[in-house]
């Protein structure tokens, strides 16, 4: 069975999140297909909302390790940089049902969504720095705007998880239920947004949205930086120590 699944229903594709034994970590591959339903949903006049989703106990925990070694992001036409641009010029409702962990992608593809609901289990993280590398997905750009620059500033220079209850309110989350509750209540939003007249759902993203050129730009700027990052000391330490399953040191880093 696929990584990723997507199914369209009344108007609403679903993309979901399907590698649960490797806690919906992200690939290559996965990515691909992301971007490609996201395409795909923008060109079809059938489809008028996207909602992703994982797992009630886990959303994702970023990108694999593994294989984002073997593969790392190096071009802006790689996998993630086409899911990224796709996400971020996506014109219709984009919501996301959010349960459990949240890492890196897994909070940073959530500045996109027009509407984020989370499971009271959940735990969001953006920790870059801890990797030796930066933030992406235009972070760097939308967590001081949606935060306010201290709480952003905490969230990606430390690293560290931030919970349902705190992300309701910096604003990235808009209501918390139960996890096993989260998927269906995104599900019933986007049912009632798929009823109301696309073009004045897209009118009225397009007006609060604006111009997407300075996230556009902050995503390849953030692209040079993270590329140039990962073939550094710090990074190389970093994911050497995670391989290993020790702590960091970047001492004389």
């Amino acid at each position: 069975m696929s990584d990723i699944l997507t199914h369209t229903d009344a108007g609403v594709m679903t993309i979901t999140f399907n590698r649960l034994d490797k806690k919906n970590s992200i690939t290559s591959s996965m990515y691909a297909a992301m971007a490609d339903a996201v395409a795909q949903a923008a060109a079809d006049p059938a489809v008028r909302v996207v909602v992703f989703q994982g797992h009630e106990s886990i959303f994702s925990a970023g990108n694999d390790i593994g294989d984002f070694l073997n593969q790392p992001p190096t071009t802006q036409e790689s996998p993630v940089f086409r899911f990224l641009r796709g996400i971020a010029t996506f014109e219709k409702p984009l919501l996301a049902a959010v349960a459990g962990p949240a890492v890196g992608i897994g909070t940073t593809m959530l500045f996109h969504c027009d509407l984020v609901y989370a499971g009271d289990n959940a735990a969001f993280s953006m920790p870059f720095v801890n990797l030796g590398l930066c933030p992406e997905a235009a972070s760097s750009l939308l967590a001081p705007r949606m935060f306010g620059y201290h709480r952003a500033a905490e969230a990606l220079l430390m690293g560290e998880p931030f919970f349902a209850e705190a992300a309701q309110e910096v604003g990235l989350v808009n209501r918390v239920v139960p996890p096993t509750e989260v998927n269906g209540y995104a599900q019933a939003q986007a049912r009632k947004l798929a009823a109301k007249p696309l073009s004045s759902l897209i009118e009225t993203k397009r007006l609060m949205k604006g111009d997407t050129q300075a996230v556009l730009q902050k995503m390849a700027e953030e692209g040079a930086s993270f590329g140039r990052m990962l073939q550094e000391p710090a990074a190389k330490e970093a994911f050497g120590a995670f391989m290993e399953k020790r702590k960091p040191d970047f001492s004389k880093l």
